[in-house]
């Protein structure tokens, strides 16, 4: 049996991952719902595949999304990580 994807789903190996094994699966884990939901937000006017791409740094950053060491961060911390080009960042 051939896997059917989406029509939306491109043939990077990334997108292909997220749809097979991620894309209308139930979520229950609180740090997965969260990170789910950060990166949402930092997808706002863009393409799917260039949050996906970047979600390795977000991991590294945020702690594997845990919200303890994420509230936890300093506002020289957090500027410091503002710097980072792996993470997706308002340019005007």
């Amino acid at each position: 049996m051939t896997l059917q994807r989406c029509g939306w789903c491109s043939d990077d190996p990334l997108y292909m991952a997220y749809h097979d094994l991620e894309w209308g699966r139930p979520v229950f884990a609180e740090a997965h719902l969260f990170e789910m939901l950060c990166l949402e937000g930092q997808q706002a006017g863009l393409s799917w595949i260039t949050v996906l791409k970047k979600r390795e740094a977000y991991r590294q950053h945020f702690f594997q999304y845990s919200i303890a060491e994420i509230a936890a961060l300093s506002d020289d911390e957090i500027a410091l990580k503002l710097q980072d080009a792996g993470l997706i960042r308002h340019a005007g």
